[in-house]
């Protein structure tokens, strides 16, 4: 058997999802032609899908050497290597690194649409790093500007209906068990029926029992996942949509490129993505009185016209149905535990060094991470590595894995770790979300850092609407304060555990009638604005 048909049966075995066999073959292959690129780029794909970011970056390192970047034959080759790394960086906190391999993938491809959607995703990435300004991310707005305009994308004429109902179209990849349902389900499934029209455009192959009921409740339902982008804005255009809500921004899978057509009267982004978008087809950004307080940040960052929702800009539906804990666990451990259970690449080394400064000024306290990272040793290594690089003490810490999967009844499984956290720590500049709202929920207070960009101040508005301000702050020093004032208020501990989710449930951030009756008013509002805008040229 020659090389090439021995990497095709490694590749048939990925395919059918029998890794060890495909890894096995792939080991032969390498010893047989340590030169064989696709052995290296194969097993990088292997590594991501079985959930090892620390083998999938170092099968793509040994691949570098042998890219011959000069060549036009192997440009988009390299391009997907590029990209590959890029994402492992990404997964293992590794930003700057990240982010220039993510730069070099563009760079390498001729194909203008991949290019923009790799634009997509470094934007994305940039809301990692505190290092970015509001000029990078224009560059980046820019860049997906020309790619649009390279690919002949240009809006529809814009027109205005007349039917009797206003219909709201929303656009995602995410119909289904994900975190953003968590803060979209009351605007997907409870506007008034003699007021509004619903259609959904789902950009997703996978459906489970939130797709499903998601389905019923709809008054059209459309899958466009391998529809082209222009005939999917085509159908939205046909179905005379008045509102078109995109709940995806730059994140996984979107489907800018649809949008970009503008195939709705009145256009609006927010709730699964942080920040803007930064397309003109854009009119609108929902955010709220709390992340949107700094006018001339939002109006620095943002090109689409802010929506500040009087309270909160989502609305969290809990899924969850156990208790919290009786009491926090430092009662019984009689010493505090603090836990970060969001995403380990939110994770920057400045908020470890500040989480380092905290464990150091609360005696015999403790730090508990979970995440999928940890479900593999070489995860665990890598991360115990960084964490030794800045000097914490790894007696004090320790790494859960996750196990996790978003699938029905597993969230009880997940959230029960809470019963052993005492005080949150929320990540920064890419704070928690719906892991805040968990943790809340669970009776676990979170402390928060926001600064100037939107994405930031998701913490804020989190613990503003449920009468927690005082969580949030504007320093690292700050930070640091409250968390160990709040270590050291036991009772204080003890009566949040009690009352927080009790205060969440009457806080306008799980007010479903209240926040629907608002963005009702704010759909009304903006259609009228820009038909009235509309008509007088």
């Amino acid at each position: 058997m020659d090389n090439n048909e021995l990497y095709a049966q490694a590749f048939q075995e990925y395919r059918s999802q029998n890794y060890d066999a495909a890894l096995r073959i792939l080991d032969e292959l390498k010893i047989l032609d340590p030169n064989y690129k696709s052995a290296y780029s194969l097993e990088s794909l292997i590594w991501h899908a079985v959930g090892n970011p620390v083998k999938e970056f170092y099968a793509c390192e040994k691949l570098l050497p042998l890219l011959r970047f000069s060549s036009p034959k192997e440009k988009n080759f390299s391009s997907d290597i590029f990209y590959n790394i890029g994402a492992a960086c990404t997964n293992l906190s590794l930003y700057k690194e990240a982010y220039e391999f993510h730069r070099l993938s563009v760079n390498f491809t001729d194909d203008e649409k991949k290019a923009l959607d790799l634009t997509s995703v470094i934007i994305f990435l940039m809301n990692f790093s505190e290092e970015f300004s509001a000029a990078d991310f224009h560059e980046c707005y820019n860049e997906c500007k020309k790619y649009l305009l390279k690919m002949g994308i240009s809006p529809f004429p814009k027109r205005f209906y007349n039917n009797k109902k206003i219909r709201i179209g929303f656009l995602s990849a995410d119909f289904n068990n994900h975190p953003v349902i968590n803060w979209s389900w009351a605007l997907l499934t409870k506007l008034d029926k003699n007021l509004f029209e619903i259609f959904f455009y789902s950009s997703s192959k996978s459906s489970d029992h939130v797709t499903n009921h998601l389905r019923s409740v709809a008054d059209g339902w459309r899958d466009i996942f391998d529809l082209t982008d222009e005939d999917a804005a085509t159908i939205i255009r046909n179905d005379e949509i008045d509102i078109l809500f995109d709940l995806s921004g730059h994140t996984s899978d979107n489907r800018l490129r649809v949008a970009a057509y503008q195939p709705a009267s009145v256009q609006i982004s927010g709730i699964g993505y942080m920040n803007s978008t930064g397309l003109d087809c854009f009119d609108y950004f929902l955010s709220d009185v709390y992340c949107a307080d700094n006018a001339a940040a939002m109006n620095e960052y943002f090109c689409e016209k802010i929506i500040k929702m009087p309270h909160s800009h989502i609305c969290y539906e809990s899924s969850v149905n156990i208790e919290p804990a009786a009491n926090p666990p430092c009662i019984k451990n009689n010493f505090v535990t603090f836990g970060c259970f969001n995403r380990f690449n939110k994770i920057t080394d400045t908020i470890l060094a500040t989480w380092k400064k905290i464990l150091d000024a609360v005696p015999n306290s403790r730090l508990i991470f979970k995440h999928t990272i940890f479900d593999t040793a070489d995860g665990k290594n890598f991360v115990c590595e960084r964490l030794k690089n800045l000097g914490l003490d790894l007696s004090r810490i320790e790494m859960r894995k996750a196990n996790y999967k978003w699938s029905t009844g597993s969230k009880n499984i997940w959230l029960n770790d809470y019963d052993d956290i005492d005080i949150a720590l929320d990540t920064f500049p890419y704070t928690g979300g719906v892991t805040t709202c968990e943790a809340l929920y669970m009776g676990v207070p979170v402390i928060s850092l926001y600064g100037g960009r939107h994405g930031t101040r998701f913490g804020l508005s989190i613990l503003s609407n449920v009468g927690l301000n005082e969580l949030a702050v504007d320093s690292y020093d700050e930070y640091i304060k409250r968390a160990v004032a709040l270590a050291s208020d036991w009772e204080l501990l003890k009566i949040l555990r009690r009352n927080l989710r009790t205060m969440m449930k009457k806080s306008p951030l799980m007010d479903a009638e209240g926040y629907v009756r608002d963005i009702e008013k704010v759909f009304i509002k903006i259609l009228n604005d820009e038909r009235e805008k509309f008509l007088n040229g």
